[in-house]
């Protein structure tokens, strides 16, 4: 979909979500919704600021289906990339780890940008629920290694060797 979201919407929508302590779920849920209604049926990122309600207020079902309409119906830029974790992560949440998986690990490869991290950070949370601790570990390290002020290449290699095989002795 190629209609254009104003710079003003985006910021009464920032603003809503600035405001999200403020409100109790259900209010929350109609102001997202009212403003989403100012788009266009169908609108992908009102599918998304819509899910990301759902999810924000512990409504995760309702929010799966949202997010996959946002993502089937074209979602670009950052916000694709924020439901692909979202969406993750929900799945995760809701006793679905290994499909949570599969998103994350093809979100890793798909580009790279300010929210690898995150990705990461979600693959690492799933790989604990799928009894693959090891992995998570050296995705958390892996991660952290680039940040460190020292240190960085020993903790990458250390992270990268969690997932050699465990040597017998």
């Amino acid at each position: 979909m190629t209609t254009k979201i104003t710079a003003e919407w985006e910021q009464r929508c920032a603003a809503l979500w600035a405001a999200f302590d403020d409100c109790d779920a259900a209010e929350f849920r109609s102001r997202i919704k009212a403003l989403t209604d100012e788009l266009p049926e169908g609108h992908p990122v009102a599918a998304f600021e819509l899910a990301s309600a759902h999810d924000a207020t512990d409504l995760g079902e309702r929010a799966v289906a949202l997010y996959r309409a946002a993502l089937d119906g074209g979602l670009d830029g950052t916000r694709r990339r924020e439901a692909v974790i979202q969406l993750a992560s929900t799945l995760r949440a809701l006793g679905r780890p290994e499909s949570s998986a599969e998103l994350l690990m093809a979100e890793r490869g798909r580009t790279s940008d300010h929210l690898d991290d995150a990705v990461t950070a979600f693959l690492a949370l799933t790989f604990v629920d799928l009894g693959r601790e090891r992995e998570a570990a050296a995705l958390a390290l892996g991660a952290l290694a680039g940040r460190l002020p020292s240190y960085n290449r020993s903790l990458a290699r250390y992270a990268a060797e969690l997932t050699d095989p465990i040597p017998d002795h």
